[in-house]
């Protein structure tokens, strides 16, 4: 039997996404054996992060400073807006390194059986950066979930009145996969989003 407190590291671990109960206790016991290369890092790293962790007051991401690293890199093209649902979502465009814009994160998606209303999320905060001016296009990077296009239709709705280009990532077929393995819906999207062979 562990002790109380390796006992609450263990289940605090395993509230964690990814971890069970047997994962939480394998990375408890590595931590205990490799105390000095890992568990004093890894505390020392979550101290600090606990100490400094804010969110960006312009695009809703989390960092240790606010604007947080992408707000602040000049090099940024200011023209481009990409509309994500999560921070986990702008950390995913962000790192795949293909997208040269700015980002502005909602906080969730529209959902009518989750009571998540439209004045629950950063969507009036988008309205005002557009409103600002200097936006010439709006990426809506929603999620491919019924609540997720139907917050990009909403958000859509909402940037009517402004003179911008409002695009949506493409859905269909992934690279690489075969007919026979996609869902009815990708399928569906796919024969919709279909273009000349050039």
């Amino acid at each position: 039997m562990a002790s109380p407190e390796i006992e609450a590291l263990t289940q605090a671990l395993s509230r964690l996404p990814g971890f069970g109960p047997r994962s939480a206790r394998r990375a408890v016991l590595h931590l205990l054996k490799k105390r000095e290369t890992t568990l004093d890092p890894l505390l020392a790293a979550l101290s600090a992060v606990s100490q400094k962790l804010t969110t960006c007051h312009i695009c809703g991401n989390v960092d240790t400073h606010d604007p947080c690293a992408i707000c602040a890199d000049p090099r940024r093209d200011d023209r481009s807006l990409c509309v994500v649902e999560e921070v986990a979502d702008l950390w995913a465009l962000d790192r795949a390194r293909l997208f040269p814009g700015r980002f502005h994160v909602l906080g969730g998606k529209l959902s009518a059986l989750d009571g998540v209303r439209p004045e629950d999320l950063r969507i009036d905060a988008l309205v005002r950066r557009v409103g600002a001016g200097g936006i010439d296009e709006v990426v809506l990077a929603m999620n491919a979930t019924l609540e997720g296009q139907t917050t990009a239709h909403y958000v859509s709705e909402r940037l009517e009145a402004f003179p911008i280009r409002v695009t949506q990532l493409a859905h269909g077929l992934p690279v690489g996969g075969e007919l026979d393995y996609l869902d009815e819906g990708t399928l569906a999207q796919a024969l919709r989003a279909r273009r000349p062979v050039a």
